[in-house]
C-alpha cells in the first residue's frame, strides 16, 4: 500500500485502492486489471467468472443466517477515464497513478485519480476478501469498459446471476440515492481532408486552455465553458466578423467524449500585415469569453503564437467552413431541463473530442437524455445537419436510460438503513449521467436497482479527488444495508 494511504479508514477498501492504482486500466486497456481481479477471487477461494469482454463476475456464499435472503449484487466498472494536462508526463499504459492525501481528500498527481470508479472496485474486493461482516450470498460483478462505450454491461450474460437487489457503487455525492439515469449514444461526424496550395503565409497556433472541464453528464450543468465549442467560436469570429481572411491547417482538443475538454489547438494560416489585427482581436474574444464564464471558468487563456513550421497546404475552404459549422451549429450543452424533476438536465451534448487523423477530422460528441424521443431528436438534428454539409455522421454504443422504479423495496431497504445510522432522511434522485445499471436490469430480469457512492470531486479532470472520511462512511452504510437484507 501507498505510505500516505496506511492509515486511512477503511483500511482494507484503501489498500486495494492504492493495489489496483498501481494497474493501467484505461477503458479499452482492462486485461491486465481483469486478471488481477480473477487472481484476487482465486486467491480468496471463490467462484470467479471472467468472459470474453474482461468483464469478471465473483460470488461468494451467505454468512450464517442469511441462507434465505435475496441474492445481492455489487456492481462498479473496473475502468479509469485517463486524463492530464497536455505538460504532464504520464503513460497511461504503464505508469501507476501517483496518489497523494491532501488533507481530507484523496488526489493523484497532476492526472484523473479513478476513484471513479476504482473506489467500487476497491469496496467490492473488501467485502469479498471480509471474515466478520453479515450479509446475503453476494455476485460482485466489475464490468469493462463502461467509460468510453459500456461495452462490458452491454454483453453481460444475465443468466450467470441469481441477484433480484442490484447495489451500484458509481454515484458521486454521500447520502444520495440514485434511481434512474439518463441513457446516450456517442455521434462521430467525419470530415475528409482536402487540401490547397499556399504561399508565403505566417502559420500560428492558437491555443485555448485553463478551464476546469468535468464529467460530461454530471457536471453538465455547470455550464463550464468546453474548449472545442470555443475554438469554434474563434474560427468564426475572425472570419465572418473580424473579416480576417485564414486558412486552416490543423485543429484538435479534448481527449474523451465523456468529459467536458479543457484544451484545444488550432494552427492557421494568415498574410503577415494582419497579425496585428488578429492579436488585437483574440485579446477582444478573451475579454468577451472571461464575462460569460467569469463565475464558471474564470481561469480561461487564450494564447498565440507563431510557428516554427512552414506549411505549403491548408485545407480548403469548404473544409474549413464545415469545421466551423460543426463547432458552431451541432446541438451543444443542456438541451432540456426536467420539468418533473427539479434541477435535472433531461437532455445534453458534448463536443468532447475534435480528432486530427491523417485523412480527416473526426468529431465526437457525447449525448445524454432520461427520455428516449428526446434523444432522437438530437440524434436527427446531427443527421440533419451532416446531410446539409455532406458530412459523415454515425452512430454508436447507443445504450438505454433507466426508468424509476417508484417504492421499490430495495429502495425502502436503503432508505431506511440510511436513517437508521445517520437519523436523517437520504435524497432520491436521478443523474444525467449513464449509468449501468439500464443494462444491467435489462440483462437481469426481475431485479431492483440503487446506486450509491462516496463524494467525489471534478471527476474526468486531473483535479479528481475523493473524500475519505465520506468513503469510510460510505462504506459502513453499505455495510449496513448488507445486514438489513433478510
Amino acid at each position: 500500500m501507498t505510505l500516505q494511504l496506511e492509515n486511512l479508514k477503511p483500511q482494507e477498501v484503501f489498500k486495494y485502492f492504492s493495489d489496483i492504482s498501481q494497474i493501467p486500466r484505461g477503458s479499452g486497456n482492462e486485461k491486465q486489471i481483469s486478471d488481477y481481479l480473477v487472481s484476487e477471487g482465486k486467491r480468496l477461494g471463490l467462484e470467479v467468472v471472467q468472459d470474453e469482454f474482461f468483464n469478471v463476475l465473483i460470488k461468494k456464499p451467505a454468512t450464517k443466517g442469511y441462507e434465505n435472503s435475496p441474492t445481492v449484487i455489487i456492481q462498479g466498472h473496473m475502468d479509469m477515464v485517463c486524463e492530464k494536462n497536455k505538460e504532464t508526463e504520464h503513460d497511461f499504459e504503464k505508469d501507476p497513478i501517483k496518489l497523494r492525501v491532501d488533507g481530507d481528500f484523496l488526489y493523484a498527481t497532476d492526472t484523473t485519480l479513478g476513484a471513479d470508479n476504482g473506489i467500487a472496485v476497491a469496496m467490492g474486493l473488501a467485502i469479498l476478501a471480509s471474515t466478520d461482516i453479515a450479509h446475503p450470498a453476494l455476485e460482485v460483478i466489475f464490468t469493462a469498459d463502461e467509460e468510453e462505450s459500456m461495452n462490458g454491461a452491454m454483453n453481460l450474460n444475465g443468466d450467470l446471476f441469481k441477484g433480484t437487489y442490484i447495489i451500484n457503487i458509481d454515484s458521486e455525492e454521500e447520502g444520495t440515492i440514485t434511481v434512474s439515469c439518463a441513457g446516450g449514444v456517442t455521434a462521430l461526424v467525419t470530415v475528409q481532408k482536402e487540401f490547397k496550395d499556399i504561399n508565403s503565409k505566417v502559420a500560428l497556433t492558437i491555443d485555448v486552455k485553463g478551464l476546469l472541464g468535468g464529467h460530461s453528464g454530471m457536471e453538465i450543468n455547470k455550464q463550464r465553458a468546453n474548449s472545442n465549442i470555443l475554438m469554434g467560436r474563434i474560427l468564426n469570429h475572425l472570419l465572418n466578423h473580424a473579416e480576417i481572411k485564414f486558412d486552416l491547417v490543423e485543429i484538435s482538443g479534448g481527449a474523451k467524449n465523456n468529459a467536458i475538454p479543457r484544451e484545444a489547438e488550432a494552427v492557421i494560416l494568415v498574410d503577415e500585415k494582419d497579425t496585428e489585427k488578429l492579436s488585437k482581436e483574440l485579446d477582444n474574444i478573451l475579454n468577451i469569453f472571461k464575462n460569460e464564464f467569469k463565475t464558471s471558468d474564470p481561469n480561461i487563456e487564450v494564447l498565440c503564437k507563431k510557428s516554427h513550421k512552414t506549411y505549403n497546404k491548408a485545407l480548403t475552404d469548404v473544409v474549413r467552413d464545415n469545421i466551423i459549422a460543426i463547432t458552431m451549429l451541432m446541438p451543444a450543452g443542456i438541451q432540456t431541463m426536467s420539468m418533473d424533476i427539479e434541477g435535472l438536465v433531461e437532455s445534453s451534448t458534448n463536443l468532447g473530442v475534435i480528432n486530427n487523423n491523417q485523412d480527416d477530422f473526426v468529431f465526437e460528441f457525447a449525448t445524454r437524455s432520461s427520455v428516449k424521443s428526446l434523444k432522437d431528436v438530437i440524434n436527427s438534428k446531427m443527421t440533419l445537419l451532416c446531410k446539409t454539409l455532406g458530412v459523415k455522421l454515425e452512430l454508436e454504443d447507443d445504450y438505454p436510460e433507466w426508468e424509476y422504479a417508484k417504492n421499490s423495496k430495495l429502495e425502502e431497504i436503503c432508505v431506511n438503513t440510511y436513517e437508521e445510522i445517520t437519523g436523517k432522511k437520504p435524497h432520491i434522485t436521478a443523474i444525467h449521467a449513464g449509468l449501468e445499471c439500464g443494462l444491467l436490469l435489462d440483462a437481469i430480469k426481475g431485479a431492483q436497482a440503487v446506486s450509491i457512492g462516496p463524494n467525489l470531486f471534478d471527476v474526468h479532470t486531473p483535479n479528481e479527488h475523493l473524500d475519505i472520511k465520506s468513503t469510510e462512511r460510505t462504506w459502513d452504510y453499505l455495510i449496513a444495508i448488507l445486514k438489513n437484507i433478510k
